[in-house]
């Protein structure tokens, strides 16, 4: 078979868009920022595994969470274009990216150091269930914070490979369960688009459970409540003045997401959070820096 750089391309671009690669972009920055806060030496080996650690861990949760779902993804109008349930990715290269990127993750994780590899079993553990959590209770939105939280806490803790009672005790925490509540709240609003098709099949969701006043409730409340540990975690740090703008930018987009959301505007509700994770990062780099 001779190489066609045309098809091999297609294919990459075809499984970078089934792993929804932009949503690494949009991870990486919160990973770095925890790096900073937990000091070390941040040198290039250091940054690059950092990198494809987050890049690997996720490739292999986007994927995994595509093959477990597929059976409900097959019956909600809302995810039948999803790319395995259209047929674009088959189950066989759905597998062969989550063997890539849970390789990539134990791999990286290796060359960060001890603590890094012996943490990547459970890493892998909490993403690969993600998935069934609403199948089993109403809030599969404080699992999939979890998984989001694992990667600045991963990153502090790749600074400190060696000691985790050291990386532990430097771990910014409130930025770790700031980014949890943030994932898990506009996670909360975002599962009202699936409220009727959630409750008709049994699946567990705030909305589904509760209802969706119950919902927005929820989603500003725990918004509101990362939007204040982000701003709490700046000022803890004593970081300067200038990183301080685009942390209270990003805290109060966090809010504003929460009553968008409540007015029934979810796609804007959910741009608006791309921007969160990125102006909570920038925040943290210039009040390093400056």
């Amino acid at each position: 078979m001779s190489f066609d750089p045309e098809v091999v391309g297609a294919t990459a671009a075809r499984l970078l868009r089934f792993i929804r690669v932009e949503h690494t972009v949009f991870t990486l920055p919160m990973a770095y920022a925890a790096a900073l806060l937990a000091g070390g030496d941040m040198d290039l080996w250091r940054a690059v595994f950092i990198g494809l650690a987050v890049f690997g861990l996720r490739t292999a949760g986007m994927s995994w969470n595509n093959i477990a779902d597929y059976p409900i993804d097959r019956l909600n109008p809302r995810t039948r274009g999803r790319m395995l349930v259209s047929g674009r990715v088959s189950f066989k290269e759905a597998y062969g990216v989550f063997a890539f990127g849970a390789a990539l993750f134990v791999l990286s994780a290796a060359a960060l150091g001890k603590w890094p590899l012996l943490l990547s079993a459970p890493y892998l553990l909490v993403v690969v269930t993600y998935p069934y959590a609403k199948r089993l209770h109403c809030l599969p939105h404080l699992h999939l914070g979890l998984v989001y939280a694992l990667v600045p806490l991963g990153a502090a803790i790749a600074m400190h490979p060696e000691d985790i009672e050291t990386a532990l005790a430097k771990t910014p925490w409130l930025l770790v369960l700031a980014a949890a509540l943030w994932v898990a709240g506009f996670d909360v609003a975002y599962s009202k688009g699936d409220y009727e098709f959630d409750k008709s099949h049994g699946l567990g969701s705030v909305a589904s459970c509760f209802g969706l006043r119950a919902a927005d409730a929820a989603a500003l409340f725990l918004l509101t409540a990362s939007a204040a540990l982000y701003v709490a975690n700046y000022f803890i740090y004593r970081l300067s003045f200038f990183g301080l703008i685009p942390t209270l930018a990003g805290a109060a987009l966090e809010i504003y997401s929460a009553i968008l959301s409540a007015r029934g505007k979810s796609a804007a509700a959910f741009n608006i959070n791309l921007a969160v994770g990125l102006l909570i990062p920038l925040g943290i780099f210039i009040g390093l820096y400056t």
